[in-house]
């Protein structure tokens, strides 16, 4: 199964420059590391799932010893560890670039699981179901309506969210991160499950 996650890296390795570049960029014009995680892990997984869609990979893909439930497993784990070594990455390019630690709490590194993981759940299931074309337009969706709130509902909303944030990682509540991380686990175990049967039951 870690073959199939090592796959993602090999076809991806020019690309990991670029993914460096824009981290070290964003660093230095001192954008905050979280969304900087988000974005490049949601891009890496993204331009996975493209590649899946060409020359007929998923005819390939299930014509190796693999079995479709180790196939879309191998997705859902693989978001851990690339969200992972993105977070290492970004943590190690502003050690370069400040000659000091980011300040990466515990907390940090669970809100960008966490965001990574609710935007997986929901797009994994909508790909084995539909194809990447629909994620597109649902972004695409997604960030018209964003426009929107700012432009006529919500002016200050990125500010608004920034502060949210700020005010989630100041919260000392123990409980409370136990309950997020709870259901996210469990939207995300859900997603996986779903995906799996989906994936079961399409013709190639």
């Amino acid at each position: 199964m870690f073959n199939l996650i090592f796959k993602d890296i090999l076809i991806q390795k020019k690309v990991f420059l670029i993914y460096i570049a824009s981290i070290m960029i964003y660093l230095l014009i001192d954008v905050s590391p979280i969304p900087i995680v988000v974005v490049c892990s949601l891009s890496f997984i993204n331009m996975a799932l493209s590649y899946d869609e060409k020359d007929n990979a998923n005819i390939l893909l299930n014509s190796l010893p693999y079995t479709r439930k180790e196939i879309v497993s191998s997705r859902y784990i693989g978001v851990l560890i690339f969200t992972s070594l993105f977070i290492m990455l970004t943590y190690g390019g502003s050690f370069l670039l400040n000659g000091k630690e980011t300040p990466f709490s515990w907390k940090a590194i669970l809100f960008i699981m966490g965001l990574v993981m609710v935007a997986i759940s929901f797009m994994l299931p909508v790909f084995y179901k539909f194809k990447r074309q629909y994620l597109v337009f649902a972004a695409g969706a997604l960030f018209g309506i964003y426009l929107a709130t700012i432009k006529f509902l919500v002016p200050n909303l990125n500010e608004t969210l920034r502060e949210l944030t700020r005010k989630f990682l100041a919260l000392q509540e123990t409980q409370m991160y136990l309950v997020a991380i709870l259901t996210i686990a469990i939207l995300y175990i859900g997603s996986w499950l779903l995906s799996i049967r989906i994936y079961e039951r399409k013709a190639f």
